[in-house]
């Protein structure tokens, strides 16, 4: 049973970062107070990286045992393991570096220079998860592209029709570079929270869409992604397209 999408909306881009790194970190509190090891999907982009930067800036005031935390990523880009495209490599620079994770814990898509394709490459990210027994994900941090997409399922690919497995390749992608490696449907929706997070009126048209009554998975992909929880993380231009909140009472 899920829940309908939570909408939080914050002034700009700043207090929209200071607010998910806040609720991230208490998020880990809470899983490990219960006794759990969560399991936390990064992802990429912009506002991803300023949030890296946040949580390890706040992570000092913070009581997360960090040796009790694994990272994944709900899509990578497949290429070199030293490249600029790879959403990894700023996540380790600018945050679980920085904060000690154990790198054993911080389970990267392999890329382009350990295995030959991006089909190599996704059965063995998916078996890593069967390995590591990830039943769930603590929280899944999504980001939204202009045009609908989260991870990399874009709006008609084949992707978004894969099903019985957790990982997929991808060709083709509208966004360079073109092959990638991304959780499907069914990985993304095994989340106990989902977290999209988008900045900047660029992403409004798309966010109301994704929020809208009606309107398909195969134009709107994050449409497809629900967790038990569903939290859509905004900034006010982001949020530009919503219907207007209803006024308080005088």
């Amino acid at each position: 049973m899920t829940d309908a999408p939570r909408v939080s909306r914050h002034q700009d881009a700043d207090v929209l970062v200071g607010d998910v790194a806040s609720a991230l970190l208490d998020r880990i509190e809470t899983a490990q107070a219960r006794g759990d090891v969560p399991h936390v999907a990064l992802t990429g982009g912009s506002i991803a990286e300023s949030l890296h930067r946040e949580l390890a800036r706040r992570a000092p005031d913070s009581s997360v045992d960090w040796s009790r935390v694994e990272f994944w990523w709900g899509d990578e880009r497949f290429v070199t393991a030293d490249s600029p495209d790879r959403n990894a490599l700023p996540a380790r620079s600018e945050f679980l570096d920085v904060v000690g994770v154990d790198p054993a814990h911080v389970h990267e898509v392999p890329s382009s220079d350990q295995v030959a394709t991006a089909e190599e490459s996704a059965a063995a990210y998916a078996e890593t998860l069967r390995a590591r027994g990830v039943e769930s994900f603590e929280v899944m941090i999504l980001g939204l592209g202009p045009d609908g997409h989260c991870a990399s399922l874009f709006p008609g690919h084949p992707g978004l029709a894969v099903s019985g497995v957790a990982v997929t390749a991808v060709h083709d992608s509208p966004k360079p570079p073109p092959d990638r490696v991304t959780l499907t449907f069914e990985a993304l929706n095994r989340a106990r929270s989902v977290w999209f997070i988008a900045s900047g009126e660029g992403k409004a048209e798309a966010v109301a869409r994704a929020l809208a009554d009606e309107g398909s998975v195969e134009e709107t992909p994050a449409r497809g992604v629900r967790g038990h929880e569903t939290v859509w993380w905004l900034d006010e231009p982001a949020a530009s397209a919503l219907p207007a909140l209803p006024a308080l009472p005088a």
